[in-house]
């Protein structure tokens, strides 16, 4: 029997109509590659900051964070409320990159070292994008058609194909048409309009959530929700263990140490340093509305935990209480893929269904969109520019639509792969990747804008020798981790905890950066003009602070005092 009613779909049908008259709306001319690549240049400060966050948000956040939050309770969300970051990052490192005038964080480097450091970017950053962000977006969001829309089936020369292939297939189709058609100024329009819908069907499952849980109270509802969820968590010494903020330095997978260091280096190389986020600010028409772009998404950054996380914990309490029931996996746990869609067909009326389905085809489409026309700026500005000097712009427009249609198959190519070689970890595993790819970015990127030292060899010696060691600890990871001999140096490197790792990694990755530098001549101050902190002009710095004023200060307290606000309470919310 469907799940959905026939308002569930005039709700979706609406969404989709929303979006294609988005996309036929902000359509403009698109002669040179800026105009198709960062919107011309023209975006405001409230579109920015929502499309750095509907590009964050896929439905594998939708669906692993919940499944998270029902198992683990709050341990994932330092990722969530490292916020502050995207304040470091609109502070210290948009003014460079912006006012550099470059095009993609590769090209920085280029500026900042050489050529050599853009091409290793380049090539990783590629490769990291297909194996990683479009192949999980894409399986996430096909399991979640899998389960919400089973309905969703057609037959074929007596051959069933099931939602899941229909909803992937349909999302990355219209996703990379979008995105080709309209370029980075239709992804960030869309983006706007799908931020709203992702907040609005999120939180209507809280909402529901608090009121069925606050049920069980006499006259109780929404607001005494929160209470029952607490008392069901604090029955058991063990619950209230699994479901805190910390856990210690001896936690198999989450020791407090590992995961602050992991999840600010993370947080540092994605929101402050990687393409698929910095695109955004750079498409703003000035400096002023690229800082505060990024501010209001350090703002929206905050809601994760609140509309994914803590539904899941939601979802977890209602279990034990027997209003809803989780299905459970192959050891008697509780499927984490499956707690949020169960609350919303357990939970949700009619109308409201329609609402989050719609909520997480957008989380889904904002994000595929977001890559397609991130993997297109770099492809196209630079690998093939690089190799075609003097090519027109108009030609560099279609290179960028062709490299997106291509994007598109290679997701569809990838889903059976995905889904032959997934086992229900995906969230974890594109964790470990980050926790793996994120230090020597992170170390080149931090002493080049510190250390006016930093030369050519010691980016180029920081970047090659951390992306080694850091793949030859996911590949060792993926051999011997289970099944191999516990007393050999490969299981041991294998089982060793990995944000640890990641912070070892961090480490090394400076030391390398550092004493390679030293072995080289120092870059010749005039070519790095503005390109450190040290070599900054006086009228660099005229025009920087010319670009804030005190509504930009106050947005960076405000973002910074929620996280400290969320952290106290959080801290020992069980205790």
């Amino acid at each position: 029997m469907s799940i959905m009613a026939p308002l569930d779909w005039v709700v979706i049908l609406g969404y989709f109509a929303l979006l294609a008259a988005v996309v036929v709306l902000t359509r403009r001319k698109q002669d040179t590659a800026e105009d198709y690549f960062l919107g011309g240049r023209s975006v405001g400060w409230l579109a920015i900051g929502a499309s750095i966050f509907a590009a964050n948000i896929g439905s594998e956040h939708v669906i692993g964070l919940a499944g998270q939050g029902a198992r683990t309770g709050l341990s994932m969300s330092h990722w969530e409320f490292h916020a502050w970051v995207l304040v470091l990052m609109a502070w210290v490192f948009l003014p460079f990159y912006y006012k550099s005038g470059v095009q993609t964080m590769p090209e920085f480097l280029e500026r900042r070292f050489g050529a050599r450091a853009r091409w290793i970017l380049s090539l990783v950053s590629l490769a990291a994008y297909v194996l990683t962000k479009i192949s999980v977006t894409v399986f996430a969001g096909a399991l979640f058609f899998e389960v919400m829309l089973p309905e969703l089936s057609i037959t074929v020369g007596g051959t069933v194909i099931s939602s899941f292939w229909i909803g992937a297939f349909t999302t990355v189709t219209l996703a990379g048409v979008y995105a080709s058609f309209g370029g980075l100024l239709a992804v960030v329009y869309t983006d706007l309009v799908q931020t709203g819908i992702i907040l609005a069907g999120s939180l209507s499952v809280t909402f529901f959530a608090l009121a069925k849980l606050g049920a069980t109270l006499p006259d109780g509802g929404a607001a005494q929700g929160w209470g029952v969820l607490k008392a069901t968590l604090k029955q058991t010494p063990e619950v209230v263990d699994a479901f805190s903020l910390w856990h210690p330095l001896s936690h198999p997978t989450l020791p407090w140490l590992g995961v602050v260091v992991a999840s600010i280096t993370i947080g540092v190389w994605y929101w402050c340093t990687d393409q698929f986020i910095i695109q955004r600010t750079l498409s703003a028409r000035n400096l002023t509305h690229a800082r505060r772009g990024a501010l209001w998404g350090g703002f929206l950054k905050l809601t994760p935990v609140f509309i994914f996380l803590v539904p899941g914990m939601l979802g977890y309490a209602l279990h034990r209480h027997g209003i809803i029931a989780i299905p459970l996996d192959k050891v008697g746990s509780i499927d984490s893929d499956k707690v949020f869609p169960t609350l919303v067909t357990s939970l949700l009326p009619t109308g409201f269904r329609g609402l989050v389905v719609a909520g997480l085809v957008a989380a889904l489409m904002s994000s595929l969109a977001s890559l397609f026309n991130s993997v297109a700026t770099l492809f196209t500005v630079d690998v093939y520019k690089k190799l075609h000097a003097g090519v027109s712009e108009k030609w560099l427009v279609h290179i960028g639509r062709l490299t997106t249609i291509v994007m598109t198959a290679l997701g569809l190519i990838w889903v059976p792969i995905m889904k032959a070689v997934s086992g229900g970890g995906l969230y974890q595993y594109i964790q470990a990747v980050q926790s793996f790819l994120a230090p020597p970015i992170v170390a080149v990127f931090l002493l080049g804008l510190c250390w006016k030292r930093c030369n050519l060899r010691g980016a180029v010696w920081g970047l090659s020798a951390g992306f080694v060691i850091g793949m030859a600890k996911l590949t060792v990871n993926a051999l011997f981790r289970t099944g191999g001999d516990p007393a050999s140096l490969l299981t041991r490197i294998a089982t060793f905890q990995d944000f640890y790792f990641s912070g070892i990694l961090l480490a090394v990755s400076l030391g390398i950066v550092i004493l390679a530098s030293w072995t080289a001549p120092a870059p010749d101050p005039a070519t790095i003009n503005g390109l450190s902190f040290s070599t900054l002009d006086a009228e660099y710095r005229r025009e920087n602070r010319a670009s804030w004023n005190r509504v930009d200060v106050v947005a960076s307290c405000v973002v910074v005092g929620l996280v400290l606000a969320a952290y106290a309470y959080f801290w020992t919310w069980l205790r």
